[in-house]
């Protein structure tokens, strides 16, 4: 694991904090607290997807550890997709379309792809 990690970590916490004691957010504050937001987490996932892809790294955790982190992202998951789906239906609600699926060019068979 590494130290600058854990650091940035650390001081990302921190920032959060900040974030929670700032008072009359205008809606651009609001809009910066969001991206600032999805980018930690997406941070976070990023490292996750490293280690669970590594068998150099999870394969020094137990069977006990690997339950204990299943379950709490289980649960923080569940919890973030149901979040997820009413914030999706907010915005439906609120007259937001979903983009439009691109259509699929049909092939012809007798078509040629030459390089």
């Amino acid at each position: 694991m590494s130290e600058n990690w854990i650091q940035v970590s650390e001081r990302i916490i921190e920032q959060l904090k900040d974030l929670d004691k700032t008072k009359e957010k205008d809606r651009l504050d609001l809009v910066r607290s969001l991206r600032y937001l999805v980018s930690v987490l997406q941070r976070s996932l990023f490292g996750w997807t490293q280690w669970v892809n590594n068998p150099d790294i999870i394969s020094i955790f137990t069977k006990e550890d690997l339950e204990q982190m299943t379950k709490k992202l289980t649960d923080f998951t569940r919890s973030f997709v149901k979040y997820d789906l009413e914030m999706t239906n907010l915005g439906i609600n609120k007259g937001l379309k979903a983009p439009k699926m691109v259509k699929k060019k049909k092939v012809d068979r007798n078509d040629r792809f030459y390089v």
